[in-house]
């Protein structure tokens, strides 16, 4: 992976306030798009009506036992954003390999889905690993858990999992998006990558570099449209991309087709839904027609494919779009861990704006080098 085009820009006051707000608002949508769907995933339609009435479901509802729990997809996008702060900590002893430093924060996620909790002897881990409420199996997909459940990683000549094809390696790809100062092309690059470590099929991985790319131009405050035209031109010269760039297609045309319904959603997953790019097919989809977060969300969820998925997916591009004012206040306050999300949201934040004067060649900040330590 070549890095020569990573710009850093100055920051104003406003600027500043602008990107942590899509920071958070990225990273905690997806949280409640993950946490409203996690209920009914798996689910046909028909199944949700029954369980939640007609208009199906509409606001957050138990699973793993309590209301606004978040799956394994958000626990590994909060691994991402660790993984993207360590990689421009580690810039300074020119050790730069992001796909190493994200592939060595997925073991540690690794590490949660098997131990009892924290283990304090392993001090690499700095303080995300050491958030006992990770320490819980919510539901992982198979190809996470063996992509990795060993040290070797994968890589696009090489990759995990060659014919995995599920939505495992999208949903925690939206903080590549966040690299603003990146160019779209790099942030593709850096996505496809990573999501190679787990799920090898160009299909998956390739669905996760859209999905960062649409996220990536919505950060930078252009129009969701516009994010997805980008997309589709950076995915123009990669083998295996057809039926990713179809389903985009398909998703900006029903939005011509007029009122939103369950019926057009399952229509742009003409499989069983559990596929990368009818997911996010539907996620860009229900984001364009959206009257607001809570609206969208919704339509995200309701439908029999993956609603965890296309939830979380949704709620990413939205809040990117909006920015955390823009969540909806009721459900924020019943979110699985929304202090530890603000909490890493600040510090990516405060990292990609002002990482230079918290470590540098001749300057460390010791507080931050014990939460993201370049070990």
């Amino acid at each position: 992976m070549t890095t020569g085009s990573v710009t850093t820009g100055l920051w104003g006051r406003v600027e500043q306030q602008d990107f942590r707000s899509r920071v958070r608002g990225a990273l905690l949508g997806s949280a409640l798009g993950d946490a409203l769907g996690a209920p009914v995933a798996g689910l046909s339609l028909d199944a949700i009506r029954e369980a939640h009435g007609p208009a199906g479901l509409t606001e957050l509802a138990p699973a793993f036992g309590r209301r606004g729990a978040v799956t394994a997809a958000t626990q590994l996008t909060l691994f991402t954003v660790d993984g993207l702060i360590r990689a421009h900590v580690r810039r300074d002893t020119g050790a730069w390999h992001p796909p190493t430093d994200v592939h060595r924060a997925y073991l540690r996620w690794a590490a949660t889905q098997h131990d009892w909790g924290p283990d304090e002897r392993r001090k690499e881990n700095g303080w995300l690993a050491h958030e006992e409420w990770l320490y819980a199996r919510r539901g992982p997909d198979r190809a996470c858990m063996t992509g990795f459940g060993d040290e070797i990683l994968g890589t696009l000549e090489h990759p995990k999992n060659p014919t995995a094809r599920d939505t495992g390696a999208t949903v925690r790809s939206s903080p590549f998006g966040l690299l603003v100062g990146w160019e779209p092309a790099l942030v593709l690059q850096l996505a496809v990558e990573c999501a190679a470590q787990s799920h090898g099929h160009p299909t998956a991985y390739l669905s996760a570099g859209a999905f960062a790319v649409i996220v990536h131009g919505l950060t930078r405050g252009e129009s969701l449209d516009s994010a997805v035209q980008r997309a589709l031109g950076l995915l123009g010269s990669r083998a295996g991309r057809e039926p990713v760039t179809d389903a985009l297609q398909r998703a900006t045309a029903a939005v011509t087709q007029g009122v939103p319904s369950p019926k057009i959603i399952e229509s742009l997953s003409p499989g069983d839904g559990r596929d990368a790019e009818d997911a996010l097919a539907v996620a860009v989809y229900c984001a364009m027609v959206a009257e607001d977060i809570r609206h969208g969300l919704r339509l995200a969820v309701n439908h029999g494919g993956d609603s965890a998925a296309t939830g979380a997916l949704c709620g990413a591009l939205l809040g990117a779009l909006h920015g955390e004012t823009a969540l909806p206040a009721a459900w924020l306050a019943d979110l699985e861990g929304r202090p530890t999300m603000l909490e890493l949201s600040d510090d990516f934040a405060l990292e990609m704006t002002q990482g230079p004067t918290l470590h540098s060649p001749t300057i460390s900040a010791s507080g931050w080098l014990t939460r993201y330590p370049r070990g």
